[in-house]
C-alpha cells in the first residue's frame, strides 16, 4: 500500500514543531498545511485547530512531528515523538530531515505505539514486506489561488466521487484562514507556512476594496432609477416593445443594464464561475468604455463630424440614385430578358415612388444631420458597444427603402410560389391538410380543375418578372444585412470576450490548471521517493470556450440550409423569426 504526502515547499527549512493538516477521506493520502513550531502549549494548539476548523470547514488535525536538526536542540527529537499521546490519531507521522540530504525520513506509528514503517531500516529486517511511501512537493500559493478544471463547485452535487488531486486542491483552497497567522504577529503560536515571512498584500487592492462598497451601492440605486423608468406603462406596449427589440441600441442597453446589475451587486460571488463571470463583465465593460473615449476623441478633432455629416447626405444621394438607375434598367429589358410589360411598369414605377419618397425625406432631415451625429458620437462615452449599435441603427434607417422594396418583392414572390405549389397539386389530385400537417389526396370537379389551369398559367407567367424584382432586392438587403451582421459580430465580441480569463491564462497560468505533471525530485537510498508537482494550465481555447459570456442575437439562428430554403421560396430573413406551422 502507498502512502502519499503531500507537503509544501515553503515548510522544507522550518523548525522543529508538528504538522498541521487534513487525511484525505477515502484514499491514503495526507495534506501538510502548516507546521506549528516550539514553544506551544497543546492545550492553545487544539483550541487554535477548532478554530479553524470552524472557519474553514475542512477537518485540521496534527499529522505528526517535524523535525529539522540544530544546535541547541538534539533532544527534540524524543519530546516530539512522545506528543502522540496528547494528540491521538490512527496514524503519526514522524518526519525528520539530516543535515546534507534533500530527502526526508519518515515513521509511521500507529496509535497503539507500534511502528508500522521505518525508511531509516534496512531491507535485511524480516517484518515483511514494506508500505511505500511518496512525498509530494506542491507550491501552497499556486495550489490554493489555482482552480482545478472542469469546474466542479463545492456546493454541486454529483453522482461521482471527486478525484483524490481535486480534493487536495480544494483542502488547501478552503485552508485560507489557516495562512492568516504567520510567525510576526504577537500569539502563543507561531506558525510556516507560505504566508509566513509575512501577509502578501497592496495597499491600492485594499483601498480599492474599501471604495468599492460605496460605489456598488451608488451604481445600484442608479440601476433601480433605470428600472423604474422601464416600468412605466408607455414602455410595455406592444408596439414599442416591437420597435425596442429590434433596435440595437436598446438591445444593447438592456443587455448592459443586466451586467451592471450583476457586477455592482454588494453580494460576493458564491462560486469559482461568477467570480469569473463578473471579472470578465467587468474588464470588458472597463475595454468598452475606453474604446470609446479613443473613438471620441477622433471624432471631436479635426472637426471631423462636419466632414462626416457633410459627406453622409451626397452618398445617399448617390445610392438613390443608383437605385433609379437599376429600376429604368428592370423596366426595360435587363439582360435581353422578355418580361411582363404591364407588370414591370407597375412594379418600376411602384418602386421609383419610395425612392422620391426617400430623396425627399434625405433633404427635410439633411440640416440637421450635423446636429444629429455630434449628440449620437456623445454617445460613444458610454462604450465603443453603443457606439456600434446606434451606427447599425443608423444604417438601418438610411437603407429602410431597400428592406421595403425587398419585402414588397418578398411577399409579391413568396404569394405566387405558394400559389404555384398549391395549385400544382391540384392537378395530381392531392391538398394539404391543415390539421394533421401532411399532403391528403383529395378529388376535385372540373370547373375546379379548369379555374386551377387558368391561375397556374398566370402565376407562371408572371412568375420571372416578380422573381427577377426579388433577386435584385434580396441582394441589396443581403449586402446590408451584411454589414450590419459585421458591427453586430464586433459588438457581440467585445460582450462575450473573456478578456479577464484570459489575461490570467497568459499572466499568471497556474491560476487555472488542467490537470498536473509529476517529475522526480529526489531519490536517494534510505528515503521515499520525492516528486514534484507542477500544475499544468488549461488551453486558450478552453478558456474562451468555458468563460465566453452569452450574449443576445438580433438574428434568428438558422442553418446555411434554411436560409436558403427562406430565400428560394420568399420568406423574410429579418427581423421576422422562423415559422414553425406551414402556411398554405
Amino acid at each position: 500500500m502507498v502512502l502519499k504526502i503531500f507537503f509544501p515547499q515553503c515548510c522544507n527549512t522550518a523548525d522543529s514543531g508538528l504538522l498541521v493538516g487534513h487525511w484525505i477521506p477515502g484514499h491514503n493520502s495526507a495534506v501538510v498545511l502548516a507546521v506549528i513550531h516550539y514553544p506551544f502549549i497543546p492545550g492553545q494548539v487544539k483550541k487554535y485547530l477548532s478554530q479553524m476548523q470552524s472557519q474553514s470547514e475542512v477537518d485540521l488535525t496534527v499529522l505528526g512531528s517535524w523535525s529539522m536538526p540544530k544546535e541547541g536542540k538534539e533532544g527534540m527529537d524524543s519530546f516530539l515523538k512522545d506528543l502522540s499521546t496528547i494528540f491521538p490519531q490512527k496514524c503519526w507521522l514522524q518526519l525528520s530531515r539530516e543535515i546534507g540530504k534533500r530527502g526526508f525520513t519518515c515513521q509511521v506509528v500507529q496509535n497503539n505505539g507500534k511502528l508500522v514503517q521505518d525508511r531509516e531500516q534496512k531491507n535485511g529486517d524480516d517484518s515483511g514486506e514494506e508500505d511505500k511511501i511518496i512525498f509530494v512537493h506542491y507550491d501552497q500559493r499556486k495550489v490554493m489561488l489555482s482552480q482545478l478544471h472542469p469546474v466542479q463547485e463545492i456546493s454541486q452535487k454529483s453522482d461521482t466521487e471527486p478525484s483524490e488531486l481535486r480534493l487536495v486542491f480544494q483542502t488547501v483552497a478552503q485552508s485560507q484562514p489557516l495562512f492568516f497567522l504567520d510567525k510576526y504577529d504577537d500569539g502563543p503560536l507561531k506558525l510556516t507556512h507560505w504566508q509566513s515571512e509575512g501577509r502578501e498584500a497592496s495597499i491600492i487592492a485594499e483601498l480599492l476594496k474599501q471604495a468599492s462598497v460605496p460605489v456598488c451601492i451608488f451604481l445600484t440605486w442608479l440601476l433601480s432609477l433605470w428600472h423604474w423608468f422601464c416600468s412605466f406603462r408607455i414602455l410595455h406596449f406592444r408596439p414599442v416593445l416591437f420597435i425596442s427589440s429590434k433596435l440595437s441600441t436598446c438591445v444593447q442597453s438592456g443587455y448592459r443594464a443586466v451586467h451592471f446589475k450583476t457586477v455592482f451587486s454588494p453580494q460576493r460571488a458564491a462560486t469559482h464561475m461568477d467570480f469569473m463571470r463578473k471579472a470578465n463583465i467587468f474588464v470588458s465593460f472597463l475595454v468598452d468604455i475606453a474604446l470609446g473615449l479613443l473613438l471620441v476623441s477622433w471624432l471631436y478633432r479635426e472637426n471631423r463630424i462636419s466632414k462626416l455629416a457633410n459627406t453622409l447626405v451626397p452618398v445617399a444621394d448617390r445610392v438613390a440614385k443608383e437605385l433609379q438607375e437599376l429600376l429604368e434598367w428592370l423596366m426595360g429589358a435587363p439582360a435581353g430578358l422578355k418580361m411582363n410589360r404591364a407588370l414591370d411598369q407597375v412594379l418600376g414605377r411602384f418602386f421609383l415612388y419610395h425612392i422620391h419618397l426617400w430623396i425627399s425625406y434625405i433633404h427635410l432631415m439633411s440640416p440637421f444631420i450635423e446636429r444629429i451625429l455630434w449628440y449620437v458620437g456623445l454617445s460613444a462615452c458610454l462604450g465603443l458597444t453603443f457606439a456600434l449599435s446606434i451606427l447599425s441603427d443608423i444604417v438601418a434607417l438610411l437603407t429602410f427603402h431597400i428592406y421595403c422594396f425587398y419585402v414588397y418583392g418578398a411577399r409579391l414572390y413568396c404569394l405566387k410560389i405558394y400559389g404555384l405549389s398549391s395549385l400544382w397539386r391540384l392537378f395530381r389530385g392531392k391538398k394539404w391538410n391543415v390539421l394533421r400537417q401532411r399532403v391528403d389526396s383529395c378529388s376535385y370537379d372540373l370547373d375546379q380543375l379548369f379555374i386551377g389551369t387558368l391561375l397556374f398559367t398566370i402565376l407562371l407567367f408572371l412568375l420571372p418578372t416578380t422573381a427577377l424584382y426579388y433577386l435584385v432586392f434580396t441582394l441589396l438587403r443581403l449586402v446590408v444585412v451584411l454589414f450590419q451582421g459585421v458591427i453586430h459580430l464586433s459588438v457581440d465580441f467585445i460582450n462575450s470576450f473573456p478578456l479577464f480569463a484570459i489575461g490570467l491564462r497568459i499572466c499568471r497560468p497556474y491560476r487555472l490548471a488542467e490537470g498536473v505533471k509529476f517529475k522526480v525530485l529526489c531519490e536517494e537510498p534510505g528515503t521515499p521517493l520525492h516528486l514534484m508537482m507542477e500544475i499544468n494550465p488549461i488551453k486558450c481555447s478552453s478558456v474562451l470556450q468555458c468563460y465566453r459570456t452569452p450574449t443576445y442575437s438580433c438574428y434568428p439562428k438558422d442553418s446555411w440550409s434554411a436560409l436558403c430554403k427562406k430565400l428560394f421560396v420568399g420568406e423574410l430573413i429579418y427581423p421576422w423569426k422562423q415559422k414553425t406551422t406551414k402556411t398554405d
